[in-house]
C-alpha cells in the first residue's frame, strides 16, 4: 500500500474443504478438513464513483472460484503418490478432487491472491489491487499471503 492510499476488505466464509499433507509424519497426512474462511484485502489511491475501493457487488466470479476450489472439495497436491487411487474414488463418486502443487493453506493463500488480484486489476481498470489474502482453516490456524510491494 502507499502512504495516500484507501483499504477495505471482503470475506468468504463457511467453504468446507477436504486436505491432506502427505509428506507431514503426523496426523496431517491423513485425509482432514476445515471449513475455510477467505479475507482479502483491496487497495486503491482513488475512490470509484461511489466512494469505494471495490464495488463488493462485482465479485461473483471471485466467490464463483472459491467455490469451485473450496466448497465440499478434496484439495491434494500433484506429486501425492496416492493421488492416482484417489482418482480412483472420484470416479466412484466419493469425492471431488482438487489438485494444486501444494494442498497447504499457505499454498491456497498464494492461489487465491493471484486470481483475486488480476480479478481486481481488470474490474476496477488498474485502479484497484489486491495486497494480501488471509485463509483461515479454523479459529486457530491462518495463512497469509501479501507480497512484496
Amino acid at each position: 500500500m502507499t502512504a495516500k492510499s484507501y483499504s477495505s476488505t471482503k470475506t468468504y466464509r463457511n467453504l468446507p474443504c477436504a486436505h491432506r499433507q502427505w509428506k507431514n509424519e503426523g496426523h496431517c497426512s491423513y485425509v482432514h478438513g476445515y471449513s475455510r474462511e477467505f479475507i482479502f484485502h483491496f487497495a486503491c489511491e482513488e475512490l470509484d464513483k461511489h466512494g469505494w475501493v471495490v464495488d463488493f457487488g462485482g465479485l461473483k466470479e471471485l466467490k464463483k472460484f472459491l467455490e469451485h476450489w473450496f466448497d465440499h472439495t478434496l484439495l491434494l497436491a500433484r506429486d501425492d503418490p496416492l493421488l492416482s487411487e484417489f482418482r480412483e474414488l472420484e470416479l466412484k463418486g466419493a469425492c471431488d478432487i482438487r489438485v494444486l502443487d501444494s494442498a497447504s493453506i499457505e499454498f491456497s493463500a498464494k492461489f487465491v491472491y493471484e486470481f483475486a488480484n488480476e480479478l481486481i486489476a481488470n474490474f476496477t481498470n488498474k485502479r484497484a489491487w489486491c495486497y494480501r489474502v488471509e485463509v483461515r482453516e479454523n479459529d486457530k490456524n491462518s495463512a497469509i499471503y501479501q507480497p512484496d510491494e
